[in-house]
């Protein structure tokens, strides 16, 4: 995942504000708010600054994804070219929703809380909009599930030490 960082941190060179560099890294799928926090520490910005920042990015995709997946999944499989992407897409999501369908919200918040590849509010979402969880149910979920990565990869990016003040 460093390396990945690495890359988009010098192809985002030019944009003047670090904070938005790592607003639009967080965004990013697979590295959400993980990648976000550590560009955050590279870049040296505030520890608190750059939670809520990467917070806010990672989140921001949660709801546009929770009401237009289906439409544009059902889109994918029209198309020759995209069918095969649609289809792994489900399956992926799908085997993942054994962990989060029983417990629903609970389920939902601990798997994308646990800042694992695979795992975060991208896929959290793509999960429960195909399980057809509630998009309040599932959108307070995930950004509860946010706020646990983002305890336990700051505590991560920025060393334990800064974390507790010492």
């Amino acid at each position: 995942m460093e390396s990945y960082v690495e890359s988009l941190l010098a192809a985002l060179a030019g944009i003047p504000s670090g904070e938005m560099v790592v607003f639009l890294i967080s965004m990013l799928p697979v590295l959400e708010l993980r990648g976000g926090l550590l560009a955050s520490s590279w870049l040296e910005i505030d520890m608190w600054r750059a939670v809520a920042v990467c917070t806010a990015g990672c989140f921001f995709p949660v709801p546009f994804i929770l009401l237009t997946i289906r439409q544009v999944l059902r889109m994918m499989r029209q198309f020759w070219m995209t069918q095969g992407i649609a289809g792994r897409l489900e399956r992926r999501a799908m085997e993942k929703s054994s962990r989060i369908g029983t417990y629903e919200f609970w389920g939902l918040m601990i798997f994308v809380g646990i800042p694992l590849p695979g795992t975060g509010a991208w896929t959290g979402a793509l999960v429960a909009s195909l399980l057809g969880i509630r998009t309040w149910k599932a959108m307070t979920a995930i950004l509860a599930g946010v706020l646990i990565s983002a305890i336990m990869m700051t505590g991560v990016a920025y060393g334990l030490p800064e974390l507790l003040g010492l």
